[in-house]
Protein backbone atom coordinates (compact mmCIF):
# COMPACT_ATOMS: atom_id res chain seq x y z
CA UNK A 1 0.00 0.00 0.00
CA UNK A 2 1.45 3.55 -0.70
CA UNK A 3 1.24 5.71 2.18
CA UNK A 4 0.53 9.28 1.63
CA UNK A 5 4.01 11.89 0.91
CA UNK A 6 3.78 15.50 2.17
CA UNK A 7 6.12 17.86 -0.71
CA UNK A 8 7.14 20.87 1.95
CA UNK A 9 8.41 24.15 0.63
CA UNK A 10 11.77 25.36 1.79
CA UNK A 11 11.28 27.75 4.45
CA UNK A 12 12.02 30.73 2.46
CA UNK A 13 9.80 30.11 0.08
CA UNK A 14 6.97 29.70 2.85
CA UNK A 15 4.25 32.35 3.53
CA UNK A 16 5.03 34.44 6.34
CA UNK A 17 4.26 32.62 9.66
CA UNK A 18 1.19 35.45 10.54
CA UNK A 19 -0.40 33.94 7.30
CA UNK A 20 -0.60 30.81 9.17
CA UNK A 21 -3.30 29.46 11.42
CA UNK A 22 -6.80 29.32 12.82
CA UNK A 23 -8.72 29.07 9.73
CA UNK A 24 -7.50 25.45 7.38
CA UNK A 25 -8.01 25.01 3.96
CA UNK A 26 -7.50 21.45 2.56
CA UNK A 27 -7.60 22.15 -1.60
CA UNK A 28 -7.47 19.11 -3.74
CA UNK A 29 -7.13 19.63 -7.24
CA UNK A 30 -4.97 17.51 -10.09
CA UNK A 31 -3.82 16.48 -13.17
CA UNK A 32 -3.90 19.21 -15.63
CA UNK A 33 -3.84 23.30 -15.51
CA UNK A 34 -7.41 23.56 -15.82
CA UNK A 35 -7.94 22.05 -12.66
CA UNK A 36 -4.77 23.16 -11.07
CA UNK A 37 -4.48 26.85 -11.71
CA UNK A 38 -7.84 27.72 -10.55
CA UNK A 39 -6.88 26.04 -7.39
CA UNK A 40 -3.72 28.06 -7.00
CA UNK A 41 -5.64 31.14 -7.33
CA UNK A 42 -7.88 30.70 -5.17
CA UNK A 43 -5.71 29.50 -2.54
CA UNK A 44 -3.79 32.97 -3.24
CA UNK A 45 -7.24 35.09 -2.96
CA UNK A 46 -7.66 33.35 0.65
CA UNK A 47 -3.85 34.04 1.85
CA UNK A 48 -4.95 37.53 0.75
CA UNK A 49 -7.85 37.55 2.33
CA UNK A 50 -7.58 36.43 5.97
CA UNK A 51 -3.97 36.53 7.65
CA UNK A 52 -5.26 33.49 9.60
CA UNK A 53 -5.17 30.99 6.82
CA UNK A 54 -3.40 27.66 6.75
CA UNK A 55 -3.13 25.88 3.38
CA UNK A 56 -2.52 22.74 2.34
CA UNK A 57 -2.61 20.82 -1.08
CA UNK A 58 -3.68 17.41 -2.10
CA UNK A 59 -2.73 16.16 -5.47
CA UNK A 60 -0.89 13.21 -7.17
CA UNK A 61 3.05 12.79 -7.23
CA UNK A 62 2.90 12.06 -11.24
CA UNK A 63 1.17 15.03 -12.32
CA UNK A 64 2.03 18.89 -13.04
CA UNK A 65 0.76 20.08 -9.22
CA UNK A 66 3.16 18.44 -7.72
CA UNK A 67 5.99 20.51 -8.82
CA UNK A 68 3.56 23.43 -9.75
CA UNK A 69 1.58 24.04 -6.32
CA UNK A 70 4.98 24.31 -4.40
CA UNK A 71 6.54 26.51 -6.49
CA UNK A 72 3.19 28.76 -5.91
CA UNK A 73 4.23 29.26 -2.06
CA UNK A 74 2.05 26.42 -0.93
CA UNK A 75 2.38 22.47 0.55
CA UNK A 76 0.59 19.25 -0.90
CA UNK A 77 0.40 15.96 0.39
CA UNK A 78 -0.15 12.93 -2.25
CA UNK A 79 -2.90 10.23 -2.74
CA UNK A 80 -2.44 7.62 -5.08
CA UNK A 81 -5.27 7.33 -7.37
CA UNK A 82 -5.44 7.51 -11.55
CA UNK A 83 -8.89 7.12 -13.56
CA UNK A 84 -10.40 4.37 -15.06
CA UNK A 85 -10.28 3.85 -18.08
CA UNK A 86 -13.31 3.41 -20.71
CA UNK A 87 -11.26 0.24 -22.67
CA UNK A 88 -9.86 -1.81 -20.66
CA UNK A 89 -6.00 -1.88 -19.59
CA UNK A 90 -4.11 -3.57 -16.96
CA UNK A 91 -3.99 -0.14 -15.31
CA UNK A 92 -7.72 -0.88 -14.59
CA UNK A 93 -7.04 -3.94 -12.25
CA UNK A 94 -5.16 -1.75 -10.53
CA UNK A 95 -8.30 0.81 -9.88
CA UNK A 96 -9.83 -0.86 -7.14
CA UNK A 97 -6.38 -0.87 -5.00
CA UNK A 98 -6.00 2.70 -5.91
CA UNK A 99 -9.71 3.28 -4.76
CA UNK A 100 -9.44 1.98 -1.29
CA UNK A 101 -5.83 3.91 -0.45
CA UNK A 102 -6.84 6.80 -1.74
CA UNK A 103 -9.87 6.61 0.84
CA UNK A 104 -7.58 5.19 3.86
CA UNK A 105 -5.12 8.61 2.39
CA UNK A 106 -7.61 11.24 2.60
CA UNK A 107 -8.91 10.21 5.93
CA UNK A 108 -5.09 9.95 7.58
CA UNK A 109 -4.99 13.52 5.78
CA UNK A 110 -8.34 15.20 7.27
CA UNK A 111 -7.95 13.85 10.72
CA UNK A 112 -4.08 15.06 10.87
CA UNK A 113 -4.82 18.27 9.30
CA UNK A 114 -8.20 18.69 10.81
CA UNK A 115 -9.46 21.55 7.92
CA UNK A 116 -11.83 23.81 8.92
CA UNK A 117 -13.25 23.46 4.86
CA UNK A 118 -11.87 21.28 2.19
CA UNK A 119 -12.12 22.75 -1.73
CA UNK A 120 -12.01 20.35 -4.42
CA UNK A 121 -11.20 21.77 -7.83
CA UNK A 122 -11.08 18.46 -9.85
CA UNK A 123 -8.90 15.95 -11.07
CA UNK A 124 -8.73 12.34 -10.08
CA UNK A 125 -7.77 12.95 -6.15
CA UNK A 126 -10.80 15.26 -5.70
CA UNK A 127 -12.85 12.30 -5.64
CA UNK A 128 -11.71 10.40 -2.29
CA UNK A 129 -10.64 13.44 -0.46
CA UNK A 130 -14.00 15.36 -1.34
CA UNK A 131 -16.07 11.95 -0.22
CA UNK A 132 -14.38 11.62 2.70
CA UNK A 133 -14.72 14.81 3.59
CA UNK A 134 -18.58 14.40 3.75
CA UNK A 135 -18.64 11.46 5.45
CA UNK A 136 -15.98 13.46 8.05
CA UNK A 137 -18.48 16.32 8.39
CA UNK A 138 -15.91 18.42 7.08
CA UNK A 139 -17.74 21.42 4.98
CA UNK A 140 -17.00 20.81 1.18
CA UNK A 141 -16.64 23.21 -1.69
CA UNK A 142 -16.87 22.40 -4.96
CA UNK A 143 -15.43 24.60 -7.97
CA UNK A 144 -16.94 22.75 -11.40
CA UNK A 145 -14.73 24.69 -14.27
CA UNK A 146 -16.91 23.04 -16.95
CA UNK A 147 -20.58 23.75 -18.22
CA UNK A 148 -20.58 19.78 -18.04
CA UNK A 149 -19.66 18.38 -14.52
CA UNK A 150 -17.95 15.37 -14.30
CA UNK A 151 -19.38 12.34 -12.33
CA UNK A 152 -17.33 13.07 -9.82
CA UNK A 153 -18.59 16.63 -8.59
CA UNK A 154 -22.70 15.62 -9.57
CA UNK A 155 -21.78 13.19 -7.44
CA UNK A 156 -19.90 15.16 -4.59
CA UNK A 157 -22.68 17.74 -5.24
CA UNK A 158 -25.03 16.30 -3.31
CA UNK A 159 -23.26 16.41 -0.57
CA UNK A 160 -21.70 19.81 -0.69
CA UNK A 161 -21.76 22.92 1.14
CA UNK A 162 -21.26 25.20 -1.53
CA UNK A 163 -21.23 24.54 -5.30
CA UNK A 164 -19.34 27.58 -7.21
CA UNK A 165 -19.74 27.44 -11.26
CA UNK A 166 -18.32 28.52 -14.54
CA UNK A 167 -20.93 28.05 -17.20
CA UNK A 168 -24.90 29.13 -16.53
CA UNK A 169 -25.20 25.81 -18.00
CA UNK A 170 -23.63 23.75 -15.29
CA UNK A 171 -26.35 25.10 -12.37
CA UNK A 172 -28.52 22.99 -13.41
CA UNK A 173 -26.69 19.67 -12.16
CA UNK A 174 -26.66 20.62 -8.47
CA UNK A 175 -28.72 21.95 -5.89
CA UNK A 176 -29.81 25.86 -6.76
CA UNK A 177 -30.04 26.78 -3.19
CA UNK A 178 -25.80 25.71 -2.99
CA UNK A 179 -24.95 26.94 -6.15
CA UNK A 180 -23.54 30.08 -7.36
CA UNK A 181 -22.07 31.47 -10.74
CA UNK A 182 -18.33 32.50 -10.10
CA UNK A 183 -16.54 32.18 -12.99
CA UNK A 184 -13.15 30.19 -13.16
CA UNK A 185 -9.81 31.72 -11.33
CA UNK A 186 -7.83 32.96 -13.58
CA UNK A 187 -4.15 34.19 -13.20
CA UNK A 188 -3.86 37.41 -12.14
CA UNK A 189 -0.88 37.73 -14.24
CA UNK A 190 -2.57 38.07 -17.85
CA UNK A 191 -4.07 41.28 -16.90
CA UNK A 192 -2.29 44.91 -18.00
CA UNK A 193 0.43 43.63 -20.16
CA UNK A 194 1.45 46.37 -22.25
CA UNK A 195 1.52 45.19 -26.22
CA UNK A 196 4.35 46.72 -27.17
CA UNK A 197 6.24 44.67 -24.63
CA UNK A 198 4.43 41.64 -25.34
CA UNK A 199 5.71 41.78 -29.32
CA UNK A 200 9.34 42.95 -28.35
CA UNK A 201 9.36 39.40 -26.29
CA UNK A 202 8.71 37.41 -29.22
CA UNK A 203 10.68 39.68 -31.80
CA UNK A 204 7.90 40.19 -33.64
CA UNK A 205 6.55 43.81 -35.49
CA UNK A 206 3.46 45.93 -34.78
CA UNK A 207 2.65 45.89 -38.42
CA UNK A 208 1.41 42.36 -38.82
CA UNK A 209 -1.39 40.38 -37.52
CA UNK A 210 -0.40 37.34 -34.38
CA UNK A 211 -1.87 34.31 -34.30
CA UNK A 212 -1.74 32.07 -31.25
CA UNK A 213 -2.09 28.54 -31.18
CA UNK A 214 -2.97 26.65 -27.95
CA UNK A 215 -3.52 22.68 -27.46
CA UNK A 216 -2.85 22.27 -23.97
CA UNK A 217 -0.58 21.81 -21.99
CA UNK A 218 0.66 18.63 -23.75
CA UNK A 219 -0.52 19.82 -26.88
CA UNK A 220 -2.58 18.47 -29.70
CA UNK A 221 -1.70 16.07 -32.35
CA UNK A 222 -5.06 17.36 -34.60
CA UNK A 223 -3.93 20.95 -34.44
CA UNK A 224 -0.51 20.25 -34.54
CA UNK A 225 -1.04 18.06 -37.67
CA UNK A 226 -3.35 20.91 -39.19
CA UNK A 227 -0.58 23.93 -38.11
CA UNK A 228 1.94 21.12 -40.28
CA UNK A 229 -0.60 20.90 -42.97
CA UNK A 230 -1.45 25.62 -43.06
CA UNK A 231 1.98 26.48 -41.99
CA UNK A 232 3.09 27.92 -45.68
CA UNK A 233 -0.54 29.53 -46.21
CA UNK A 234 -0.58 30.92 -42.31
CA UNK A 235 2.88 32.20 -42.63
CA UNK A 236 3.66 33.14 -46.75
CA UNK A 237 0.28 34.06 -48.28
CA UNK A 238 -1.52 35.42 -44.83
CA UNK A 239 1.82 37.24 -43.84
CA UNK A 240 0.91 36.32 -40.30
CA UNK A 241 3.09 36.51 -37.28
CA UNK A 242 2.92 32.92 -35.49
CA UNK A 243 3.42 32.02 -31.75
CA UNK A 244 2.49 28.11 -31.92
CA UNK A 245 2.93 26.00 -28.64
CA UNK A 246 2.91 22.12 -29.99
CA UNK A 247 3.38 20.41 -26.65
CA UNK A 248 6.57 18.60 -25.35
CA UNK A 249 5.91 15.12 -26.77
CA UNK A 250 5.54 16.59 -30.36
CA UNK A 251 8.25 19.53 -30.28
CA UNK A 252 11.74 17.35 -31.82
CA UNK A 253 9.51 15.66 -34.11
CA UNK A 254 7.87 19.24 -35.40
CA UNK A 255 10.97 20.90 -35.12
CA UNK A 256 12.79 18.07 -37.69
CA UNK A 257 9.61 18.18 -39.92
CA UNK A 258 8.86 21.89 -40.31
CA UNK A 259 12.50 23.37 -39.93
CA UNK A 260 10.91 26.27 -38.19
CA UNK A 261 14.63 28.05 -39.39
CA UNK A 262 12.86 28.91 -42.60
CA UNK A 263 9.84 30.23 -41.61
CA UNK A 264 11.32 34.28 -40.20
CA UNK A 265 7.63 35.10 -38.15
CA UNK A 266 7.04 31.72 -37.11
CA UNK A 267 8.09 30.55 -32.76
CA UNK A 268 7.51 27.09 -32.50
CA UNK A 269 7.72 26.50 -28.46
CA UNK A 270 7.10 23.23 -26.57
CA UNK A 271 5.36 25.00 -23.85
CA UNK A 272 4.59 28.52 -23.33
CA UNK A 273 6.23 30.04 -19.65
CA UNK A 274 5.04 33.65 -20.59
CA UNK A 275 1.49 33.35 -21.16
CA UNK A 276 0.70 36.73 -20.44
CA UNK A 277 2.83 37.94 -23.17
CA UNK A 278 1.56 35.62 -25.63
CA UNK A 279 -1.74 36.47 -25.05
CA UNK A 280 -1.35 40.12 -25.34
CA UNK A 281 0.30 39.99 -28.26
CA UNK A 282 -2.04 37.47 -30.33
CA UNK A 283 -5.13 39.09 -32.43
CA UNK A 284 -6.55 35.62 -32.88
CA UNK A 285 -6.31 32.70 -30.95
CA UNK A 286 -6.45 28.61 -31.93
CA UNK A 287 -6.94 26.47 -28.73
CA UNK A 288 -8.48 23.62 -27.41
CA UNK A 289 -11.98 24.02 -25.04
CA UNK A 290 -10.71 23.68 -21.62
CA UNK A 291 -12.56 25.74 -19.25
CA UNK A 292 -9.61 27.46 -18.07
CA UNK A 293 -8.89 28.06 -21.86
CA UNK A 294 -12.20 29.33 -21.70
CA UNK A 295 -12.20 31.51 -18.99
CA UNK A 296 -8.52 32.82 -20.29
CA UNK A 297 -9.81 33.69 -23.30
CA UNK A 298 -13.04 35.87 -22.13
CA UNK A 299 -10.54 37.80 -19.47
CA UNK A 300 -7.70 38.27 -21.89
CA UNK A 301 -10.91 39.42 -24.58
CA UNK A 302 -9.34 37.27 -27.55
CA UNK A 303 -11.24 36.00 -30.45
CA UNK A 304 -11.00 32.34 -31.13
CA UNK A 305 -11.35 29.13 -32.85
CA UNK A 306 -11.93 26.66 -30.30
CA UNK A 307 -11.38 23.14 -31.38
CA UNK A 308 -12.92 20.99 -28.88
CA UNK A 309 -11.24 17.64 -27.95
CA UNK A 310 -13.30 14.96 -28.99
CA UNK A 311 -11.48 12.47 -25.82
CA UNK A 312 -12.76 14.16 -22.89
CA UNK A 313 -15.68 12.25 -20.45
CA UNK A 314 -19.22 13.79 -21.25
CA UNK A 315 -17.86 15.98 -24.32
CA UNK A 316 -17.68 18.98 -21.97
CA UNK A 317 -15.49 20.55 -24.11
CA UNK A 318 -17.89 21.14 -26.94
CA UNK A 319 -20.26 22.78 -24.39
CA UNK A 320 -17.71 24.78 -23.34
CA UNK A 321 -16.78 26.21 -26.69
CA UNK A 322 -20.62 26.09 -27.77
CA UNK A 323 -21.27 28.50 -24.88
CA UNK A 324 -18.41 30.62 -26.12
CA UNK A 325 -19.97 30.55 -29.25
CA UNK A 326 -23.62 31.27 -28.72
CA UNK A 327 -22.29 34.71 -27.03
CA UNK A 328 -19.93 35.56 -29.77
CA UNK A 329 -16.82 35.45 -28.69
CA UNK A 330 -15.67 32.37 -30.72
CA UNK A 331 -16.25 29.76 -33.44
CA UNK A 332 -16.29 26.70 -33.07
CA UNK A 333 -14.18 23.72 -35.71
CA UNK A 334 -14.80 20.07 -35.34
CA UNK A 335 -11.31 18.47 -34.51
CA UNK A 336 -11.82 15.92 -37.79
CA UNK A 337 -12.62 18.91 -40.07
CA UNK A 338 -9.38 21.57 -38.51
CA UNK A 339 -7.18 20.13 -40.93
CA UNK A 340 -9.06 20.96 -44.17
CA UNK A 341 -10.36 23.96 -42.62
CA UNK A 342 -7.96 25.61 -40.85
CA UNK A 343 -6.68 28.22 -43.31
CA UNK A 344 -10.04 29.32 -44.40
CA UNK A 345 -11.49 30.11 -41.26
CA UNK A 346 -8.29 31.96 -39.74
CA UNK A 347 -8.80 34.43 -42.62
CA UNK A 348 -11.76 34.84 -42.63
CA UNK A 349 -11.21 35.92 -38.99
CA UNK A 350 -8.34 37.82 -38.96
CA UNK A 351 -9.01 40.06 -41.71
CA UNK A 352 -12.38 41.21 -40.60
CA UNK A 353 -11.41 44.39 -38.32
CA UNK A 354 -15.50 44.68 -37.29
CA UNK A 355 -15.37 41.00 -36.37
CA UNK A 356 -12.27 40.86 -34.72
CA UNK A 357 -14.03 44.10 -32.51
CA UNK A 358 -16.96 42.58 -31.97
CA UNK A 359 -15.68 38.88 -30.69
CA UNK A 360 -13.11 40.60 -28.34
CA UNK A 361 -15.93 42.64 -26.99
CA UNK A 362 -18.16 39.35 -26.47
CA UNK A 363 -15.12 37.75 -24.86
CA UNK A 364 -14.58 40.27 -22.48
CA UNK A 365 -18.97 40.27 -21.65
CA UNK A 366 -18.23 37.24 -20.29
CA UNK A 367 -15.28 37.36 -18.15
CA UNK A 368 -15.15 37.08 -14.17
CA UNK A 369 -12.06 38.91 -12.97
CA UNK A 370 -13.32 38.53 -9.23
CA UNK A 371 -13.98 34.93 -9.52
CA UNK A 372 -10.88 33.51 -7.02
CA UNK A 373 -11.95 36.34 -4.54
CA UNK A 374 -15.96 35.42 -4.69
CA UNK A 375 -14.95 32.46 -3.73
CA UNK A 376 -12.04 33.05 -0.95
CA UNK A 377 -15.40 35.14 0.19
CA UNK A 378 -17.78 33.01 0.82
CA UNK A 379 -15.25 30.24 2.13
CA UNK A 380 -14.37 32.54 5.09
CA UNK A 381 -17.81 33.53 5.40
CA UNK A 382 -18.57 29.66 5.64
CA UNK A 383 -16.39 28.94 8.11
CA UNK A 384 -17.11 31.78 10.20
CA UNK A 385 -21.16 30.68 10.24
CA UNK A 386 -19.93 27.12 10.92
CA UNK A 387 -17.89 28.23 14.06
CA UNK A 388 -20.72 30.77 15.05
CA UNK A 389 -22.69 27.72 15.06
Amino acid sequence: MHSAVTKNISSQDKPDSAAMGKIKVLIAAGGTGGHVYPAIAIANALRDSSTDTEILFAGTKNHMEWDTVSKAGYNITSIWISGFHRRFTFKNLLFPIKLATSIIQSLVIIKKFTPDVVISCGGYVAGPVGWVATKMDVPLIIQEQNSFPGVTNRMLGKNAALIFTAFDEAEKYFAKERTQLAGNPTRKSLRGVNRKEALKAFNFSNDKKTLLILGGSGGAKSINDAMQQHIETLHNDLGLQIIWQCGKRYYDKLRKDIKPQNFEHLRLKDFIHDMPAAYTAADLVISRAGALSCSELALTGKPSILVPSPNVAGDHQTKNAQSMVVNGAAKLVADDELEKRLAKVVQEIIDDEKQLTEMSKAAKNLARPNAAEEIATETLKLVGNKEQN
